[in-house]
């Protein structure tokens, strides 16, 4: 049998202090160079030479400040603040490249559909298909604040508010233009066929409108669909929706069932379970030598910023740990920010603030999924997560900009390549083509989008 290959995204944001934070004082860092359009260029190229999938860039529509009750940490820290716009650096980087894809994280929360579908299908078009959408609703207080809301919308009605806007933006993508509605007939004048152009007239609970939409269809109509969120609402929106699912997990077990349960779901839901990616977070050190690696981790370690950590925690999981004795244990409060985050150590492997904080000291603490070592043991964990929990690929996450990611691929590649666990060509076609099978460009047959397509023009996709 062939071995199963592995999909990877590079994580990015465009910011300073993403994940690894206090990083960005290392001298080989170059993560204050976020403002520069050369710094999105040159990292585009180099996944593109690592054969990468797609850049995934994760954001944040508000400020990390529920730790010590202000947002100072997180300023302080640079804790994901300043940032900037996710969606504005595709461009530059599709121009440089022929396959990377890019999925972009966007909040279905506080901004209208009609708008943001119009962007999604340009940026479509520009990239020649190689587009993907994070779809999120927003945890962080100070978004809703910022959006003009008292407080934030209730985390499940977020994921309701969300299935519909996810409809809209299907109905303006698959059923208001036809496929050949644009007809650039220079003897009649018609450029579009008005016939075969349609308004949606949609009339929700959250939203209103009658289209049809502004954009001529992409290549892939939707973007390839990204979701991320492991809370039971979560997991049955990702069922319903996602093409991509990104899951955190506190052991490789729980991974392993909350794929086997997406799944499970997709198909009662009459998707194939085969037309959703599992992907989990990944971060590595490696070395040539386990001497380097130790050097690394030593150094890595002695510039972590556990006081970054906290008040990005206290933003994902609404607790203030300041406010805590190193003896106290957390109780799981019923909060409106990431229940995932919430749930980590309240319900599943429970300890004292004190011990969390221990946890927030070591690197990867935060997660199973962390390597340190050659680019032999880096590949033998890697074989063995895919093999033991079904996930398909990784985000990986970087500690140092762009050495972190040029390592991986001149080191840890090559060898997963020579065990046939990665490609070494990139297969032709969209984004979607990549993942799921050439010819498959457009959403495939049961997902909600592809419903929506095939009622309006009684199409017949076979796959």
């Amino acid at each position: 049998m062939m071995p199963k290959k592995i999909h990877l995204n590079a994580f990015e944001m465009n910011c300073v202090g993403h994940l690894s934070h206090g990083m960005w004082v290392h001298p080989d860092n170059n993560r204050h160079r976020y403002t520069e359009l050369s710094y999105w260029t040159e990292l585009a190229e180099l996944l593109e030479r690592g054969k990468f999938d797609a850049l995934f860039l994760a954001d944040v529509v508000g400020a990390y400040d529920t730790y010590k009750g202000g947002i100072e940490t997180s300023l302080r820290e640079a804790v994901q603040v300043p940032c900037n716009d996710p969606l504005l650096i595709v461009p530059p980087m599709a121009l440089v490249t022929k396959h990377l894809g890019f999925a972009v994280t966007f909040s279905t929360s506080y901004e209208h559909p009609y708008g943001h579908a119009r962007r999604m299908t340009t940026l479509d078009h520009l990239t020649q298909g190689r587009l993907g959408w994070n779809v999120v609703t927003s945890y962080l207080p100070s978004a809703a604040r910022n959006y003009g809301l008292d407080r934030m919308i209730p985390h499940d009605e977020r994921y309701e508010m969300a299935d519909e806007y996810l409809e809209v933006c299907y109905k303006l993508w698959e059923s208001s233009w036809e496929d050949q509605a644009v007809v650039r007939d220079v003897e009649t004048g018609t450029y579009t066929d008005p016939d075969k152009v349609h308004e949606i007239n949609h009339e929700g609970k959250y939203f209103r409108l009658p289209g049809p939409h502004l954009s001529e269809p992409s290549l892939q109509r939707t973007p390839v669909i990204y979701q991320a969120g492991s809370s039971v609402k979560g997991k049955t929106f990702a069922a319903k929706h996602a093409e991509c699912v990104f899951l955190g997990a506190p052991t490789v077990e729980a991974l392993k069932q909350h794929i086997a349960d997406i799944r499970a779901q997709a198909q009662a839901n009459g998707r194939q379970p085969e037309h959703i990616k599992m992907f989990t977070g990944l971060s590595v050190i490696v070395g040539r030598t386990e001497e380097e690696v130790h050097q690394k981790v030593k150094e890595f370690g002695r510039l972590r910023s556990v006081e970054g950590v906290l008040a990005h925690y206290g933003g994902s999981s609404g607790y203030d740990l300041s406010r805590y004795g190193p003896d106290d244990y957390l109780e799981y409060v019923e909060t409106d920010h990431g229940q995932t985050a919430a749930s980590r150590f309240t319900k599943h492997n429970k300890k004292t603030v004190g011990e969390i904080i221990e946890t927030f000291k070591k690197l990867g603490g935060q997660s199973p999924f962390f390597i340190a070592g050659t680019p032999e043991q880096v590949a033998d964990k890697i074989q063995y997560w895919v093999e033991e929990t079904g996930v398909d690929g990784f985000n990986l996450t970087q500690f140092l900009s762009p050495g972190s990611f040029r390592e991986f691929i001149e080191l840890v590649i090559p060898e997963l390549q020579q065990r046939g666990l990665y490609r070494t060509e990139y297969e032709e076609g969209t984004f979607r083509e990549r993942l799921f099978g050439q010819g498959i460009h457009l959403t495939p047959n049961g997902h909600p989008a592809a419903l929506i397509r095939q009622q309006t023009f009684k199409e017949s996709v076979a796959l």
